[in-house]
């Protein structure tokens, strides 16, 4: 008996994420929105929280659209860290849901805090500044 290779493999969680990240993408209504799902896209560990996707997506006739109001006020219901909150409290901060001061950056981590910078770049529609470590 021989195994054919027509099978193929079931998509992973990553794949996922990155089909839905583009979608998300496609359908922001605005630069703010657009630099928001793309920080949240680059962060990873957020969109993979079932409680933010459901909060967050909502189905259109367009597909899956993200409506970052839907975060409002449940952001300390879905089980992220301190780090995931600060985040995203500076993201939703950015389009102008909430209030997070510039002071929460100061606690950031190395992963997370270049994201918030591109994002805060691309709001400005400067995307070509490096952001990274001098040596």
């Amino acid at each position: 008996m021989t195994i054919t290779e027509t099978e193929t493999e079931a998509p992973t969680a990553a794949d996922e994420l990155s089909t839905l990240g583009e979608q998300l993408l496609r359908t922001a209504k605005n630069s703010r929105d657009r630099a928001a799902v793309q920080a949240l896209i680059e962060e990873q560990t957020i969109l993979s929280v079932p409680g933010v996707r459901h909060a967050l997506i909502i189905d259109t006739a367009k597909g899956q659209v993200a409506r970052l109001e839907g975060l409002s006020g449940r952001q300390y219901i879905l089980g992220l860290d301190e780090g995931q909150l600060d985040f995203l409290g500076l993201i939703l901060s950015m389009v102008g849901i909430g209030i997070t001061t510039l002071a929460s950056m100061q606690d950031m981590d190395d992963r997370r805090l270049p994201i918030i910078l591109r994002a805060i770049l691309r709001l400005t529609g400067n995307d070509t500044i490096a952001v990274g470590t001098r040596l």
